[in-house]
């Protein structure tokens, strides 16, 4: 770690980390929707998450210092009670959820004045924060059954998070209604499989089901549980041709909305799968490796080629950009499925990676949305001359996802080629390769229209984004440039994450 937190806390306090990860935003939810004033609503709600991101920073300076830590919630001891669990695999996907909620509340001050009614906005913080709370929560828990209810408190918080848009676009409250039918499928999919697995088992704690999965890994029961919860979580993680929610959500919700999922939400879902089938399954599984090789990599390569093509020719930069965020998603699968420590790390990387490109991406379209009223790339036609500095950040997270040199995207996408051709799986470079080809137009089409058109009529009202909404958008767009420069802190927690994942591989 860069610097010392740890030691600044109480040891009463450290010791309780992995509960207060989750705490402070859950016990906030209630106040901050009672509360008369939505700009204090607004200020609990940031307080909140920057205790959370402070518990993030510290749980992974401790599990990088003296490994894993397991709370008992209640005094219970596993396997018969809840266990919350910090270790290096889950340790950056806290940290990330915190940062990326903290960088999306400043984001929402300016955005929800124009965008949510005044009588809304302490209910709007209230569910932002309790999905905060509910992704956080899935991350730390260490029991399968408690990780679908985390789930659920993120996801129907999202809903409502989603359909709040409809109060400027109706097609909202279309989006969130197909978004709540197809997260309720992958939900009710995912239990069914822990239901299973706790047919043949008799435990929900993982660590216990771990142990126990082996002595009966031949079984139907198990096979079936394991089929239930990947297609469940490939849902939740908008897996193709599981992603048909996807699109819809993140073009018609609130900018600050798309920004926070489009940042954490699916990258939560992955880290889920991922802790399922590392952790409580094993890829030395003979029905695992089989879905690894047949279902997982096919149709991640898929996903990569086909989704990349349809941004192409979107004509609203949010749907662009969403169905670029599938594609992506299959380059975090590709890493998956080669069931190797190394290309975990680098399907990791990219998640990371994934979220500061289009964290800043999104910032960036509703900054100027703010102003112009509109996402279609046509409305965007000459807004750099109008917004310099939002246009600008906008090309550096750009240039990041097509993974130009000196951006965190292009190391990632090494880390990616380099897996694989260790593997042999050299048609993954290519799939990669072509995707690639494909971000170029779609990512050129976006910023030929803002710096190289000229403006219309439309666009004589545009201004630069407030200094609110440039402050978090700055700080991705130039950790796109840092971590393209010098990543060895992402990928120290990637290698520590994949190294869970395969124990004893290393001397």
């Amino acid at each position: 770690m860069p610097f010392d937190i740890v030691s600044l806390l109480p040891d009463a306090l450290v010791r309780h980390l992995p509960a207060l990860v989750v705490v402070f935003p859950m016990l906030l939810a209630p106040i901050t929707a009672v509360v008369p004033s939505w700009r204090v609503a607004w200020a609990i709600v940031l307080a909140g998450i920057v205790g959370s991101v402070i518990c993030a920073f510290a749980l992974v300076q401790v599990v990088y210092a003296d490994g894993t830590l397991s709370y008992a919630l209640g005094g219970w001891a596993p396997p018969l009670g809840i266990e919350f669990v910090v270790d290096k695999m889950n340790a950056p996907i806290l940290l990330l959820v915190a940062i990326i909620g903290t960088l999306a509340t400043i984001y929402a001050l300016p955005t929800m004045v124009k965008e949510i009614p005044e009588e809304k906005r302490a209910l709007f913080m209230s569910a932002f924060i309790l999905c905060m709370a509910g992704l956080l929560g899935v991350a730390v828990t260490g029991d399968a059954f408690n990780l679908f209810v985390f789930l659920e408190i993120s996801s129907i918080s999202t809903y409502v998070l989603v359909a709040i848009g409809g109060m400027n676009d109706r097609r909202a409250f279309t989006a969130a209604f197909n978004y709540l039918i197809m997260g309720s499928i992958g939900a009710t999919f995912y239990v069914i499989g822990v239901g299973f697995l706790y047919a043949a088992t008799g435990t929900l704690n993982m660590t216990d089901l771990a142990a126990r999965i082996p002595e009966v890994a031949d079984s139907t029961t198990i096979h079936a549980g394991f089929a239930f919860i990947v297609v469940g979580l490939g849902l939740k993680l908008a897996m193709f041709p599981l992603h048909q929610w996807l699109p819809n959500a993140y073009a018609y919700s609130p900018n600050f909305v798309t920004v926070f999922l489009a940042a954490t939400a699916t990258k939560v879902a992955f880290y889920a799968l991922v802790r399922l089938l590392f952790s409580v399954f094993s890829p030395a599984l003979e029905f695992q490796q089989m879905t690894f090789t047949w279902v997982l990599a096919p149709l991640a390569a898929i996903a990569a080629i086909t989704c990349s093509f349809q941004a192409v020719f979107q004509t609203d930069i949010k749907r662009m950009l969403a169905y670029s965020s599938v594609a992506q998603v299959g380059y975090m699968l590709l890493g998956l499925a080669l069931a190797t420590e190394l290309g975990l790390s680098a399907g990791l990387f990219h998640l990371i990676n994934h979220a500061m490109m289009k964290g800043a991406l999104f910032m960036a379209v509703g900054g100027v949305a703010l102003s112009l009223g509109s996402s279609q790339l046509r409305d965007f036609a000459g807004v750099a001359r109008k917004a310099p500095w939002t246009m600008t950040a906008m090309a550096i997270a750009a240039l990041s996802l097509v993974g130009v040199p000196l951006t965190a995207g292009f190391l990632s996408k090494v880390a990616l080629f380099k897996a694989a051709l260790v593997e042999g799986w050299w048609w993954v470079v290519v799939v990669l390769a072509m995707s690639s080809v494909l971000a170029v137009l779609y990512v050129g089409r976006i910023l030929e229209s803002t710096f190289f058109k000229t403006p219309g009529p439309t666009q004589m009202n545009v201004r630069e984004a407030p200094i609110m909404l440039l402050l978090p958008l700055w700080v991705l767009a130039l950790a796109n440039i840092y971590f393209g420069i010098d990543a060895s802190f992402i990928t120290n927690l990637t290698d520590g994450a994949a190294s869970i994942a395969f124990p004893g591989v290393r001397p």
